[in-house]
């Protein structure tokens, strides 16, 4: 079957909310501890970007930006966030999701992507590698989840299109 890449529309919100949830299970995906209301989620990620992954009509993953501050020297600067369907992990769905995440960043102007990811995340570390971020620092402890420190690895990509 052939996975479609599209812009998220509000009747996804269910299904992108579901994946959400399954990723916070994970322990090592979010320091989140419950997904978000519609409207929280909605003003937290940048309309032009925001896009769900889509097999057989159903959502099966997503990937959105967020600003990372409303400083004018920073509106290039943007934070990735990608989720995968429990069952759809490991297929190279997020390696889709996040380059088209990338072009229509670029889209938009932004010139800088970035992720801070838990250092025991291998896979979504591998995941940005292959989309050609680079490890730019360790955040030590840089907070508590269910009362453990974690660790974030801060990954940026720069645009090779816009300078």
């Amino acid at each position: 079957m052939k996975v479609s890449i599209r812009a998220f529309k509000k009747q996804d919100w269910a299904s992108v909310s579901s994946i959400y949830k399954e990723g916070i299970a994970t322990g090592i995906a979010t320091f989140e501890t419950e997904a978000p209301s519609y409207d929280v989620w909605g003003e937290k990620f940048i309309k032009n970007c925001r896009l769900v992954a889509e097999l057989n009509n159903e959502v099966i993953g997503f990937a959105v930006l967020s600003q990372v501050s409303k400083r004018n020297v920073y509106k290039g600067v943007g934070e990735v966030t990608v989720y995968i369907a429990k069952n759809q992990r490991g297929k190279g769905l997020g390696k889709q999701l996040l380059t088209d995440l990338i072009v229509a960043s670029e889209k938009e102007g932004f010139w800088t992507l970035q992720a801070g990811i838990f250092s025991t995340n291998k896979p979504s570390i591998q995941l940005h590698e292959n989309c050609g971020f680079r490890i730019v620092g360790i955040r030590e402890k840089i907070g508590q989840l269910h009362g453990i420190w974690y660790d974030n690895i801060l990954m940026e990509r720069r645009s090779k299109i816009i300078n």
